[in-house]
């Protein structure tokens, strides 16, 4: 009788089918992952316990620089690969990147397309590299490799149809949690000047909060109207009081550090969110705002001089408040006692006190 040739998933081969109902099983948990550091700690957890490798990482395409960024190893220190890119067709990855095609390299001194710069800043010792790409609709978003497995040949045999699965899901898992996150990105922000909403302040205010109160620090809000604004929505119209909106808005921006945030509160009033600021900092910071929307000019470009001004109320967590509502209610009660003092002026904090112009 002719013998059967038994398939790579053979019901007969115990640890194989164990291997592959793991994988199964470990792809549907991916594809549940709402976020990326679940996403790739999930990744990072069971890929340990279903690969026979001491070295493996995962490299992802940055969509708007499309190089290549290590977003999890093992067997590497993260902080020795946290700020290296590779290139477009640069190394093993960036060619399996370029092409869609997995790569098996047995010898990598002897392969003029390995790379050697990440060995050079890690002091790790590539000999041998299995590429596979993450692919999502025909666009490959990723790579993932082995590096230096002992028995190349068993490891293909046994491994590679399961990591095959695991990098196909991997890959629809990081395509759903960017999607996610664009969607989420659109809902916080605001339509008239590209900054954010009154949705994304919320949603900042609760998680920064805690972190604040948990850390001893502090948390300053800067909560701004812009002066007799219907007076140029009158005289100019609404597109152009619109047009406005948005060029205060880059104002504001220019001035502000990367952890601070600009929040159009609604109309023409602002908040503007400083994360580990002190009230003196805040101070100093806003000082700067005005001064910077005071010596503006909007609308140049059409030919025109508007010049607006703006009251601003600045309240600090602890020192003026304990929650959201109460930090925001006190900066806004800072802004309005601003307007009844004649405008154009920075009042602080609950004692309602009022701040130099200059």
């Amino acid at each position: 009788m002719e013998k059967k040739e038994s398939s790579a998933f053979e019901p007969s081969d115990t640890g194989q089918l164990e291997r592959l109902l793991a994988a199964i099983e470990f792809s549907k948990e991916l594809v549940s992952a709402y976020d990326m550091e679940t996403l790739l700690s999930a990744v990072l957890e069971r890929i340990r316990l279903l690969l026979p490798a001491e070295n493996w990482s995962l490299l992802l395409l940055d969509p708007q620089s499309r190089e290549l960024y290590f977003a999890v190893t093992v067997g590497l220190d993260p902080e020795s690969v946290k700020d290296i890119r590779l290139h477009p067709g640069e190394g093993i990855a960036g060619v399996v990147a370029q092409s869609g095609k997995p790569i098996f390299i047995p010898e990598v001194d002897k392969d003029p397309r390995f790379a050697a710069r990440v060995d050079a800043v890690t002091g790790f010792d590539t000999r041998s590299i299995i590429a596979l790409p993450l692919v999502v609709r025909g666009e490959v978003i990723g790579v993932f490799e082995v590096i230096n497995v002992e028995n190349e040949e068993f490891f293909r045999e046994k491994y590679l149809p399961h990591l095959s699965i695991i990098a196909d899901y991997v890959a629809i898992a990081v395509d759903n949690v960017r999607n996610l996150q664009k969607l989420q990105a659109r809902a916080y922000i605001d339509e008239v000047t590209g900054f954010y909403n009154t949705r994304y302040l919320i949603f900042s205010l609760d998680n920064l909060i805690p972190q604040i109160q948990q850390r001893v620090g502090e948390l300053s809000l800067v909560f701004l109207d812009l002066d007799n604004f219907k007076v140029v929505v009158d005289g100019y119209g609404h597109i152009r009081g619109t047009r406005v909106l948005g060029q205060v808005a880059q104002v504001f921006h220019s001035v502000l550090g990367p952890e601070d945030s600009l929040v159009r509160y609604g109309g023409d009033e602002f908040v503007i969110l400083l994360p580990h600021r002190s009230k003196s900092q805040a101070l100093e910071l806003t000082r700067r705002l005005r001064e910077k929307l005071n010596q503006t000019s909007f609308l140049k470009d059409e030919g025109l001089d508007i010049r607006v001004t703006a009251s601003f109320g600045i309240a600090t967590l602890p020192e003026d408040a304990q929650d959201r509502e109460e930090l925001l209610a006190i900066a806004d009660r800072a802004m309005f006692s601003g307007k009844g003092r004649g405008k154009d002026c920075i009042m602080l904090g609950r004692e309602l006190k009022p701040a130099e112009a200059g």
